[in-house]
């Protein structure tokens, strides 16, 4: 069932969440991707890691989903941002991880593990970064480090992006089809009806696409993490496919290289998702960073 939690963070946002398993069991929260909602991370991919004893935490980041939309803030300028004017930058990473600590805050928990998937994984790896306390241990999934030297999209990614304003329910549809056909794994293809019915119910959750550009232009505004990952003491695993078209697989590789002790790996097929064939597989190495980081507060 989703919940809210009011008044979280710094910024006191409201957060959209979801509680998966036992409550008392270890707690694992999950932080989606730009513009993604908590129904992003499929629910058969939530119930392997609930399968393997763990407690699953789902929410939407700020702007995003059914959390506060920052829809006063002033218009986001993406190529702007990437030109090195922040003029529109209305929050930046750092913000969105106090959101999460705020979130964990709110649930009475002093620490979780953390699972970020693409810009949720440079959410994650702030909050390791920022509150390193907070965290027992850190999946960086089909993310980078913010140094825009790796990681970069592929061309076809992003033509498809940028084919143009979309406004109704049958056009957004269309786009994440689209682009799941591009940036989907190209060794396991996604199922066309399965895209067009996730994107149907995000889009009747919320549609604010302006929302998903101020996350992207936050994250360029935040800048390379790469030496303040060097310092990271945390159990750490970066997963990545070798066929992602949106974040190249080198900004995998510079992750797990620059945080100390990190354990790569590199799925063959793997595209910019999470396609069924490969649950088990990440959500069993998963459960083996969290046994490590269990262990390790022993």
């Amino acid at each position: 069932m989703i919940e809210k939690a009011v008044n979280v963070g710094p910024a006191r946002l409201e957060i959209a969440y979801e509680r998966l398993g036992d409550p008392s069991a270890t707690p694992v929260l999950l932080i989606m991707g730009m513009g993604a909602q908590l129904i992003t991370w499929p629910d058969g991919f939530c119930e392997e890691l609930v399968g393997r004893g763990l407690h699953v935490i789902r929410f939407d980041n700020r702007d995003a989903g059914e959390s506060t939309h920052m829809t006063a803030a002033p218009p986001p300028d993406m190529m702007g941002a990437l030109a090195g004017n922040f003029a529109s930058v209305s929050y930046t990473l750092s913000d969105m991880a106090a959101d999460t600590v705020g979130l964990l805050d709110a649930l009475g928990l002093a620490s979780a593990h953390l699972v970020g998937a693409s810009l949720g994984g440079f959410v994650a790896q702030t909050i390791a970064i920022e509150h390193p306390a907070r965290v027992r241990s850190l999946t960086s999934i089909m993310s980078t480090t913010g140094d825009r030297a790796v990681g970069q999209p592929h061309p076809a990614a992003m033509q498809v992006f940028a084919a143009g304003p979309v406004t109704t329910r049958e056009q957004i549809v269309q786009r994440m089809v689209d682009v799941a056909r591009v940036t989907g794994s190209p060794g396991y293809p996604p199922d066309p009806a399965l895209v067009a019915d996730r994107a149907r119910r995000a889009f009747d959750r919320a549609f604010d696409p302006l929302g998903m550009v101020r996350q992207a232009v936050a994250s360029v505004a935040s800048g390379d993490r790469t030496p303040r990952l060097r310092s990271l003491d945390v159990p750490a695993l970066v997963i990545h496919g070798d066929g992602d078209r949106l974040v190249d697989v080198s900004g995998g590789r510079a992750t797990a290289a620059a945080i100390p002790g990190a354990e790569l790996v590199v799925i063959e097929g793997m595209g910019h998702d999470l396609p069924k064939p490969l649950w088990p597989q990440i959500a069993g190495k998963i459960a083996e960073v969290v046994a490590r980081g269990e262990a390790r507060r022993q």
